[in-house]
Formats: structure tokens, sequence, C-alpha cells
């Protein structure tokens, strides 16, 4: 067995979802269960968003190689929805994601930002792991999945460009010095992406040394985390 397994999900979290309709329904599931203010509900929508138009672009024959991506894109969602289980069940999540389950409520937070953070925590953490489970339920590499990997991004990069026009407020309200305007600004997916497929790669080759792969994964979590919290900082 590939020792990597030791620190690729939380107990009991690995094949909590089989595929994309499965996401679907949990994350459907979770609406219905949170105020639409919540900032883990505003994450949720947006992600429900994105996975249902990845479902219709797999349904519709869009990605080559049908599952690879779909079970990349089912191994990315359980580590959301591994998270919010936690959390729910009063645990801790992955430092990640810590940031926005602790502000969820804060009322001087707003949309854009609980998206932000969420995404930010899904990319900068949950993605380069993914790859890795990906690989293992496959058995390829990495660089077997570039491609369903850069198709993903191409979707998240809309996805990005929709929370911005949906979530920001209007010119009416934002004034170029407002704190949103850097805050937004100061965070980048197609960087949080490459970053992601550099660190999938890096624990590909370090699935055989156990300490140091964990290690490398806690740092990311760790990273993941504190940039959540400052996308976060209360702009009112």
């Amino acid at each position: 067995m590939d020792r990597i397994e030791q620190f690729a999900l939380p107990a009991g979290a690995a094949g909590t979802v089989t595929d994309v309709g499965t996401v679907i329904e949990r994350m459907q599931a979770f609406r219905s269960d949170w105020p639409p203010g919540d900032g883990v509900a505003v994450f949720n929508q947006v992600y429900l968003t994105v996975t249902e138009a990845i479902g219709r672009h797999i349904a519709g024959g869009a990605f080559p190689d049908r599952e690879a991506v779909s079970t990349l894109d089912v191994r990315f969602a359980e580590r959301y929805l591994a998270a919010v289980d936690t959390a729910v069940s009063g645990g801790r999540p992955p430092e990640c994601w810590r940031p926005l389950f602790q502000f969820r409520r804060h009322p001087g937070v707003r949309p854009l930002q609980f998206a932000l953070a969420g995404v930010n925590a899904h990319i900068g953490h949950d993605l380069a792991l993914a790859v890795v489970d990906a690989c293992r339920t496959l058995g390829c590499a990495p660089a077997d999945l570039k491609e369903e990997f850069d198709r993903v991004g191409d979707l998240l990069v809309m996805l990005e460009e929709r929370i911005r026009e949906d979530l920001m407020p209007g010119p009416d309200l934002l004034e170029i010095a407002d704190p949103l305007v850097h805050l937004a600004g100061s965070w980048s997916l197609d960087r949080a992406r490459d970053a992601s497929w550099s660190a999938a790669r890096m624990l590909w080759q370090l699935r055989g040394v156990p300490p140091l792969a964990e290690e490398f994964r806690a740092r990311m979590d760790s990273g993941a985390g504190m940039v959540g919290r400052f996308l976060l900082t209360p702009c009112r």
C-alpha cells in the first residue's frame, strides 16, 4: 500500500462520495441547512455552482478522459466535505479551513471575502492532495492528469470571474480606497493553482518518505490558513 495514504485524508473521509452527482447532492443539503448570509454558505453556493458546471461538461463529453476528470473532481470535493463534517461534529478542520468557519458570522466580513477565503483554502491546500489521491485511485502519476487539471482549472478561472462579478459591491457602494478592493486584488487564482500543481508533484515525489510528506503538507496547510485570515479581515 502506498504510504502517502497516511496523510492523504482525515480518518473516515475517504470514499465518502462516489461521483459528481453525489457531491452536488451533499452541497445542496448543506445549502438547506445554513442561512444565506452564513460565510460557509456563501462559499458552498459558489462551489455548488462550479461543480454543477463541471458535471454538465462531463455529461456533455467536454473532457476526453471522463473517468480521470470525475475522479479528480470527487477526490477534490471530498476535502471540503470532510472539513464541513469535522467542523459540524465539533472537531478541528484543517488549518486552511478554520478562518472561514471561525469568521462565518462576522458582520464586518463581506460575501466576496468568504468566497475567496474558501477558494483559497480549497486550492491552496486541498487541490494538491486531491491530485495525489486521484493518482492513487487511477494508478497513474501527476503528469498523466495534467490535461484534466488544466481543463478543470479553466473552469475555476471562470468561477473566480463570476464570484467577483456577483459578489463585488457595485461602484456606487465601493470606493477605490475601500479595503475590499485591495484584499480582492491581492489574491490570484492562477498563482494559487500553479503553486498547487507544484505541491502535488512534490508530494508525489515524497510519497515514500511519509514524515517529510506530512511536514510539507502541514506547512502548506498553515500557509493557506494564514492567507485565509488576511482575506477575512473585516472591511466594514
